[in-house]
């Protein structure tokens, strides 16, 4: 087999590794944070995100233990701590926010982490974008501008201006810290030469240890143990939900690794477009016109910034006391 074979092998791989998991782990999700169990609603966002950090860091420490073997570590446990703060808190909005908005509308959301990225680098890294840059970003915006409005039913109904609920504010909650996250990662990769096995195991651990604490101190832990004695079938779904976050993570690190954070970008673009597509034909989240071309302009966004990002990328910002 040819090396330009072998490559386009390992990209197929690595799409369809991609694109089941989280069609999967999409799946799973909601049929957890959505669904009823005997008329209950699965309401643990906190223990959900717990369970699936516990198996990621475990399967980080195996591939670690057993098949790369990476050089001993050097990130400061203070990095590691406050970017699992960020990462746990941002899942456990985001999952949150599947108890007052529908699944496409978080799927949305969560794909418009280049915002807050743009913001947090302007603001405290004094960072500097090309016009192409935020035009991409400006086509973001105005998609879920237009994914958020709300039809009004009269001309005397005030719902039909721009709606901001509580499952929209985690949502805002979860993207701001995503972008804190990312500004951490970024700190851990140029300063520390951080390996992707290490920093998802260690940022994963911290993460079980805050979760573990606010389980213990919120009282939830116990009610989503007998929750989950109550109702065993949704032993299965979180099963499935956690090793598919843990796969998919892997898949995404070997993606970077072998075919740069360009690619993968690409991919991960794509998928989040069908999970929309799956949400809407298996649980029957329903979208009008505006909200399909809303969502056509976000990954068309997206996927801009994602192709041409090599030459997008930002620059610092001179010492105007120099």
């Amino acid at each position: 087999m040819s090396a330009s074979q072998s490559n386009t092998t390992k990209l197929v791989f690595c799409f369809s590794g991609i694109f089941i998991c989280y069609l999967l782990f999409g799946f799973a999700q909601e049929k957890i944070t959505r669904g009823e169990y005997d008329g209950e609603r699965f309401t643990f966002s906190q223990a959900l995100v717990f369970i699936q950090c516990v198996l990621n860091a475990l399967f980080a420490k195996a591939i670690m233990t057993f098949i790369t073997k990476p050089e001993p570590d050097k990130t400061p446990n203070t990095l590691y701590a406050s970017c699992a703060f960020c990462y746990m808190g941002a899942m456990v909005a985001s999952n949150h926010a599947l108890l007052y908005i529908a699944y496409p509308t978080q799927v949305l959301g969560k794909a418009c982490k280049p915002i807050p990225v743009m913001i947090l680098g302007v603001l405290f890294a004094h960072k500097r974008y090309p016009l192409a840059k935020y035009f991409c970003i400006f086509m973001i915006v105005l998609g879920v501008a237009g994914f958020m409005y709300k039809d009004g039913k009269g001309s005397t109904d005030s719902s039909g201006l721009f709606v901001i609920g509580f499952g929209e504010i985690l949502l805002m909650v979860s993207l701001t810290l995503d972008g804190l996250t990312g500004v951490t990662q970024e700190r851990m990769r140029s300063h520390y030469m951080t390996n992707h096995h290490h920093m998802m195991h260690n940022v994963n651990l911290w993460s079980c240890f805050l979760l573990g604490g606010g389980l213990i101190v919120t009282g939830e832990g116990w009610v989503f143990i007998q929750f989950v004695m109550k109702h065993p079938k949704v032993i299965s779904h979180l099963a499935m939900f956690s090793l598919m976050s843990a796969l998919g993570q892997h898949f995404i690190f070997l993606t970077v690794v072998t075919f740069g954070p360009l690619t993968c970008s690409v991919i991960t673009t794509t998928r989040k477009f069908f999970t929309i597509l799956f949400s809407v034909l298996i649980f029957g989240n329903p979208m009008n016109t505006r909200q399909w071309l809303s969502t056509i302009l976000v990954f068309a966004g997206l996927g801009l910034d994602s192709i041409f990002g090599k030459s997008l990328k930002p620059s610092l910002k001179k010492d105007q006391s120099q």
